[in-house]
C-alpha cells in the first residue's frame, strides 16, 4: 500500500505555518465529520472535528464534543501547528457545567501551559519541559488520535505500509497537565464491519504508561481515522 495519498495531506497538515491572525475560511478542509462515542455499545457523546489548512498557510484542527441528548456543546479544543509540528497554541474551554479554560503556548523551546478555573481569575500556570513539537493528546478528542496517525505515518513508515517502524512520541494531556511518552506502531491491515459494511483498514497500535488504544485508518481515503477501541474498556469510537 503506498503511503503518496496520505504523505500529501500530512504534509498539508505538519507543512503548515500557523500566523496567529484571524482565521481565513478559504482554505482547504482536509477532513471533516463527527466521530460516535459509545459504552457498551450505548451512544453516549459525538465529537465534531475539522481539520483546515488556510490559504494564508494557517493549519487549524478543532473539535466540538456533546453528550448525546444534550442538545449543547459540553467541550472544545482547538489546536493550530507551524510546518514543522510546532505547537502555537492549544485551547480547551469547559462550556459545561463549568467554565474552566485551559491555553497551551510555547515558552521558548518548551510549553507551558495557563489555567483559568473562572472567568475573571488570574491564570496559574503548568511548566512542560516538553519540546514545542510535541503531540497533543488531550482527554476525549479523538480527532488528536489522528493527527497522531498521520505524524507516526509521515516519520515512521517509507515507500509502502510494509516499511513502518515503531516509533515514540512525545505528548502532553492537557486536561490532566501531565506529559507521556506514546509508542505507535503500524500492525497491518485487518478485514473489519463497520456499520454494516466489511472494510479493510490499517491497525495501529498506541501505548502509553497510562493506558493502550488501537486504531484503524482507510488507507484508500487519506488515512482518515475509522474506529477506536480502548484496551480492556468497553468504549468504541466510530466516525459517522
Amino acid at each position: 500500500m503506498k503511503l503518496s495519498t496520505v504523505s500529501a495531506a500530512i504534509l498539508l497538515v505538519l507543512a503548515s505555518a500557523i500566523s496567529g491572525q484571524s482565521k481565513d475560511t478559504s482554505g482547504s478542509v482536509l477532513d471533516s465529520g463527527s466521530f460516535g462515542i459509545f459504552v457498551n455499545g450505548k451512544r453516549v457523546a459525538t465529537e465534531s472535528f475539522s481539520v483546515q489548512q488556510q490559504s494564508s498557510g494557517v493549519s487549524i484542527a478543532s473539535s466540538q464534543l456533546k453528550e448525546d441528548g444534550t442538545g449543547g456543546a459540553g467541550q472544545t479544543a482547538e489546536l493550530q501547528i507551524m510546518s514543522n509540528g510546532t505547537i502555537v497554541k492549544y485551547e480547551w474551554r469547559e462550556l459545561s457545567p463549568g467554565k474552566t479554560q485551559l491555553t497551551v503556548l510555547p515558552n521558548n523551546e518548551f510549553l507551558i501551559e495557563k489555567i483559568i478555573q473562572n472567568p475573571g481569575e488570574k491564570a496559574a500556570e503548568q511548566p512542560f519541559l516538553m519540546p514545542n513539537t510535541s503531540v497533543v493528546l488531550d482527554n476525549n478528542f479523538f480527532l488528536h488520535r489522528e493527527l497522531l496517525a498521520w505524524r507516526y505515518f509521515a516519520s515512521s513508515c517509507q515507500t509502502n505500509l510494509g516499511k513502518c517502524t515503531p516509533a515514540e512520541f512525545g505528548a502532553i494531556v492537557p486536561q490532566e497537565r501531565v506529559s507521556v511518552r506514546v509508542a505507535v506502531q503500524a500492525v497491518g491491515e485487518e478485514k473489519l464491519n463497520i456499520r454494516g459494511n466489511q472494510r479493510t483498514l490499517v491497525r495501529l497500535n498506541v501505548k502509553s504508561d497510562q493506558d493502550e488504544w488501537a486504531l484503524w485508518v482507510d488507507a484508500t481515503d487519506h488515512y482518515k481515522l475509522m474506529r477506536v477501541i480502548k484496551a480492556g474498556d468497553a468504549t468504541e469510537v466510530l466516525r459517522d
